[in-house]
């Protein structure tokens, strides 16, 4: 273990003997730390929470730390981190709350740049990539292979899709389906087409890609009310995993809605 001569860590909290801590970083109660992690300097970790293995945490991080939630008293929830993230200064990441999940989650391979905001209670998936200053309100959930552009901004409770990508500055307060691409700010957010690259740097074959472009516009770019379009959608491709998906996400209970106005840039 390299924990530099001025990092804070107290006796109760676990580290992994390879674990590096570097200069003035606060280890607090209650954590526990995996192996490979390294944790920069001047990082404040607050427990309970717990972080997996290969995850590299910069400088001036916040990890852990309570929810900024009215209603929150000291209740013992938590943070739960898991392997191979990529967490750069300034990003903030609270636990959860017992009004929500108690629990926040980020899962593994994510990458969270500077001045991101993860709130209480959020879900974050595995290879997501949230670039500099984007946020997320309390009880988000996030899918894997999201990405998300600079500043962006999601409301709590909101739903963002698998493999979706939604591009900087935008505004979110609906659920934003799977394997979209997204831009726009509250009601004028809009969907401008189906995020081909991303399925295809993901490995998905080309003919399901084509057949969700196929769905896509039964779905968007049509005239029918949203349930007549998805079992539609659904009749014609029962066979497309990503259709069905797809699909299931739009159907699934929500607050606010789910994105569809269609505006091709």
């Amino acid at each position: 273990m390299t924990i530099h001569s001025t990092a804070i860590i107290d006796p109760a909290a676990e580290l992994d003997p390879s674990v590096i801590v570097g200069p003035y970083a606060v280890i607090e109660q209650g954590v526990v730390v995996g192996a490979g992690t390294e944790i920069g300097a001047h990082a404040v970790i607050s427990g309970p929470t717990v972080i997996g293995q290969r995850n590299r945490i910069h400088p001036f991080a916040s990890i852990g730390g309570p929810p900024q939630d009215l209603k929150y008293h000291g209740e013992d929830t938590r943070l739960l981190i898991g392997d191979d993230n990529l967490i750069r200064e300034y990003v903030s990441i609270h636990r959860g709350t017992v009004n929500g999940r108690g629990v926040t989650t980020v899962g593994n391979g994510n990458m969270i740049m500077a001045y991101c905001h993860i709130a209480h209670d959020c879900i974050v998936g595995n290879q997501v990539i949230m670039a500099n200053g984007a946020t997320l309100g309390g009880h988000v959930s996030v899918g894997d292979h999201v990405n998300l552009g600079g500043m962006v901004a999601i409301h709590q409770f909101s739903r963002v899709g698998a493999h979706s990508y939604i591009g900087g500055m935008s505004g979110i307060s609906k659920d934003v389906p799977p394997f979209v691409i997204a831009t726009g700010i509250r009601d004028h957010l809009r969907i401008t087409g189906i995020n081909k690259i991303g399925l295809r740097r993901s490995g998905y074959a080309a003919e399901d890609i084509n057949t969700l472009a196929r769905a896509f516009v039964t779905i968007f770019r049509t005239e029918l009310v949203l349930s007549e379009a998805l079992d539609l959608a659904l009749a014609e491709f029962p066979d497309c995993q990503l259709v069905v998906d797809l699909i299931a996400f739009m159907k699934a209970p929500n607050r606010f809605g789910v994105v569809r106005k269609f505006d091709a840039e």
